[in-house]
């Protein structure tokens, strides 16, 4: 009843009349399409069902023409246009062209979010939690603790920040070991690790992972970029063995681990060598960084274009102004092809180079999406670079990507069409 009378004080405060909506335009004409993601957002918040236009003009949203929606589009600096209820029918008549490419799916309810993040870590070094803070879209910080005590099933979707699931600290010791972020780092996982009753830090970041992935089983939706993609699923093959040397938990790792990770528990990646050395900054050979050797202005990935009657889910993913989308590096940029697992469905690609940037796949009742690289708006970013100032990149297409994961749950009931 509270939400009901919440929802009609909304209304009746909002109501300019019944005869006309908004479309926000998602193509080249947007003045700023991250923050339209976040007043649909908003507006989700509020108990107002809008309507994504799969493919119209870059991904549109149709909402009702309330007064109160007008102002929020233009405190944030949003592009929107008021259509009668005639040009909204002759819209939606042309979307439901079987000949045409298009779709609408209502958008419901805002999903529940959290961020896997550790303590202390600036909103910055990492591209979703940026993108979030600066559409203006809450979501809670989690971390291990959480996860261990069960917090989970109170969310509907997940981000893993830049995380190393392997027990390695990212394999930063060759180059940072002498640095006191890093040695903090390795003090505060030891710590974490024995107040959760785990002997090493790689068990409990085991556990965690396969917390995660319960999460998923039972409906939740997984978003991860960079390094918390391929060191997930590292991380999950290696359940059986250790694979981590002394200085990184004390003992060397097992002679025949690799003969004993198992492909069977990863969600995306199968037979992959493990890179073994400490010194080198690189978990397997499932990242493609090193054969990015072209200039900056040729390194491109392109989306791919799927029918959005009947593969609604990943046209929802990867709605986009644009096919082509500049690539940025990572300690994981992108992912190998034949290293992939055949029931994985690829989004984007480097054609040049023949590597995933983009994937999305199924696992129970949930999903789960990896994104290569750290940060679509910094070609190579490095330790210690200074943050990306998405006031000066509010049209990002690489951004945008991450927000279609955002909304995705919101549309979780009518993804699938029978």
């Amino acid at each position: 009843m509270k939400r009901f009378l919440a929802l009609l004080f909304f209304l009746i405060l909002s109501f300019s009349g019944r005869s006309s909506q908004i479309i926000i335009p998602m193509d080249n004409t947007q003045t700023n399409h991250l923050k339209a993601y976040g007043l649909a957002f908003w507006m989700l918040e509020n108990d107002v069902v809008i309507d994504w236009l799969l493919n119209y003009r870059g991904g549109s949203f149709l909402c009702p023409n309330l007064k109160k929606i007008e102002e929020e589009l233009i405190i944030r600096g949003v592009k929107y246009q008021i259509v009668t209820d005639g040009q909204v029918n002759t819209i939606k008549n042309e979307i439901s062209n079987p000949e045409v490419n298009q779709e609408i799916v209502q958008l419901e309810k805002a999903p529940k979010i959290a961020v896997y993040t550790p303590k202390g870590t600036m909103p910055w070094d990492d591209a979703v939690t940026m993108v979030l803070e600066y559409a203006e879209i809450p979501y809670d910080k989690i971390y291990d603790s959480a996860i261990i005590m069960g917090i989970l099933p109170k969310y509907d979707w997940l981000h893993l920040h830049h995380e190393d699931f392997t027990g390695q600290y990212g394999k930063f010791y060759s180059a940072f070991k002498g640095s006191p972020w890093y040695k903090q780092q390795v003090i505060d996982a030891e710590t974490d690790a024995k107040m959760l009753g785990f002997n090493k830090v790689s068990h409990l970041k085991l556990a965690v992972a396969n917390n995660i992935k319960n999460f998923v089983v039972g409906g939740g939706f997984l978003f991860t970029m960079c390094s918390g993609t391929d060191s997930y699923d590292i991380g999950l093959a290696a359940h059986q063995t250790d694979i981590c040397e002394s200085m990184f938990d004390g003992d060397p790792s097992s002679p025949d681990c690799q003969e004993k990770l198992d492909f069977n528990n990863t969600l995306a990646f199968d037979k992959f060598k493990l890179v073994k050395d400490p010194f080198t900054y690189e978990y397997s050979n499932i990242d493609g960084t090193d054969l990015h050797r072209m200039p900056e202005n040729v390194d491109k990935f392109t989306l791919f274009d799927f029918s959005a009657k009947w593969d609604v889910v990943p046209t929802m993913l990867t709605q986009c102004h644009t096919q082509v989308i500049d690539g940025f590096m990572g300690q994981t940029t992108d992912f190998r092809k034949d290293l992939i697992k055949p029931n994985v469905l690829i989004l984007g690609e480097n054609k040049t180079l023949g590597t995933a940037k983009y994937l999305h796949g199924e696992y129970g009742q949930g999903t789960w999406t990896f994104y290569g690289g750290h940060d679509p708006e910094d070609f190579q970013h490095r330790v210690g670079d200074p943050p990306t100032d998405l006031s000066l990149h509010p049209n990002s297409p690489g951004y945008r990507l991450i927000l279609n994961n955002i909304l995705f749950p919101a549309a979780k009931k009518k993804k699938r069409k029978t």
